[in-house]
């Protein structure tokens, strides 16, 4: 997913679950805070929420179909298209 910010904030995680995989298994201390904290999550069974179908096939749409994306708007508009590029790439031979 990507978020409605400036894209130069927006950064991958890499393989988040395997480094807190280890970081579980070498770190007693990791083991016990994420012990805690699995406490206090609170499970939402989306296949029972009413609207969540709605917003996922909303949320499919780059940009979401429904929400305003200004920022990533702005940048899908300053990516020049395939055609664009074709175009360039004719012109230019």
């Amino acid at each position: 997913m990507i978020p409605d910010c400036p894209l130069d904030r927006v950064s991958s995680a890499g393989n988040a679950a395997g480094t807190g995989a280890r970081i579980a298994l070498l770190s007693r201390a990791a083991r016990e805070e994420i012990e805690t904290v699995i406490r206090r999550v609170e499970k939402v069974e989306t296949a029972i929420e009413a609207k969540f179908q709605d917003y996922f096939v909303a949320a499919i749409n780059i940009p979401n179909a429904e929400d305003a994306f200004p920022n990533l708007e702005a940048a899908l508009a300053a990516e020049p298209t395939a055609d664009a590029v074709t175009h360039r790439a004719v012109d230019d031979g």
